[in-house]
């Protein structure tokens, strides 16, 4: 058994980290002494190991706790799909270097974007999520698709919440009436995606910051540090301030 602040320093992450992971879930101490230490066997650093080759990888807390809580998960083949998504986003980087060298080399700005698409990456990502995505909140979801929901429509609705989210922005995320707004947004996704609990959007509001496409699309609807502003309204709504 290691004690919290050996797993901190063994594995790389702050105390605060790990007593984060605690508290959403994710990660759970093996046994918690009598004075209240958190202890960590074998098991729990295997699962730890796991997350942080995933957040390597760009995907969301709530989304790890998903993929390693399914009861289908195989950590060979998670591994084997980590190592691939590794490879890919390898290749992608080394696209990258030869391209920022290239246009050191002629001196001039190459107006190619091509070299910034990821969506093989980001496909391959969703190809792994919707297989360990063994989740109420997914089936609920995949049967509203099935019956025939609007996916673009509901995503345009919804932009123009964070656009209204957006306008608020000079306001406190704790206002009445970015509050009510947060509301709104809970409800607009139980009634067009899959049943919003405050666990849910409050992992919702992290990931909205963490995930860069999410923050991207956000910022774009908003502006510059909606996403931001967005989450901290959640954890406000949600309590967690």
């Amino acid at each position: 058994m290691k004690t919290v602040i050996e797993v901190s320093k063994l594995a790389g992450v702050s105390v605060r980290t790990l007593h984060h992971y605690d508290a959403i879930g994710l990660l759970k101490p093996s046994k918690v002494s009598e004075a209240g230490y958190r202890l960590y066997d074998d098991t729990a650093l295997a699962r730890l190991q796991n997350i942080l080759l995933f957040r390597e990888l760009k995907f969301p807390l709530k989304k790890i706790r998903q993929i390693l809580d399914s009861p289908d998960f195989d950590p060979r083949e998670a591994l084997a799909q980590q190592i691939e998504l590794l490879k890919l986003e390898q290749q992608h980087l080394g696209e990258l270097i030869c391209f920022a060298q290239s246009i050191q080399k002629k001196g001039v700005t190459t107006m190619d974007f091509g070299i910034f698409d990821k969506s093989e990456i980001e496909a391959y990502k969703e190809e792994v999520a919707k297989k360990w995505g063994n989740t109420p909140e997914y089936k609920e979801f995949a049967g509203r698709s099935a019956a025939g929901f609007d996916a673009e429509k509901a995503a345009q609705e919804m932009m123009v919440l964070f656009a209204d989210l957006g306008e608020l922005k000079a306001l406190p995320p704790s206002d009445p009436s970015v509050q009510k707004k947060i509301g709104e947004l809970q409800q607009f996704i139980t009634e067009h995606y899959y049943t919003c609990s405050t666990e849910t959007l409050s992992a919702l509001g992290q990931m909205y910051v963490q995930d860069e496409r999410f923050c991207s699309s956000i910022d774009h609807a908003g502006g510059k540090g909606c996403a931001a502003f967005t989450g901290e309204a959640i954890a406000v709504f949600c309590g967690k301030k």
